[in-house]
């Protein structure tokens, strides 16, 4: 008997994907935060060991440009600079006993560090 585990991503025309897992640990994060009004906010900023570094956070800004997407309630939000960098790009979140947090899988990145943090 074999046991099958399939990862389910919510699909949009274009821009970040969040899996159903970062969805699920989002909504819960916000609900610890008791506040409607945030967004999670991916941007791309300089810096990291390869270059260009990801940020992901809780926003309550919206910004000329901003590129928002809604998953299942969970709205993402990306700046207009940060946009062209993140087209395409998954983001996940696993949580087993080696490893615990946001996961991004960016097709944009044409080769990244080994933390994971930092692209170019």
């Amino acid at each position: 008997m074999s046991v099958e585990t399939t990862t389910e991503t919510t699909v949009t025309s274009d821009g970040i994907l969040l899996t159903d897992e970062a969805v699920i640990k989002v909504s819960a994060l916000l609900e610890q935060e008791g506040r409607d009004d945030l967004a999670l906010r991916v941007a791309v900023q300089p810096g990291g060991c390869s270059g260009l570094r990801y940020q992901l956070f809780f926003d309550d800004r919206s910004l000329d440009g901003d590129v928002v997407k809604d998953f299942n309630g969970v709205k993402v939000v990306t700046d207009r600079m940060s946009a062209p960098y993140l087209g395409g790009a998954s983001i996940g979140f696993v949580d087993t006993i080696e490893k615990q947090g946001f996961t991004i899988d960016n097709p944009n990145a044409g080769s990244s560090c080994a933390c994971g943090d930092s692209f170019s």
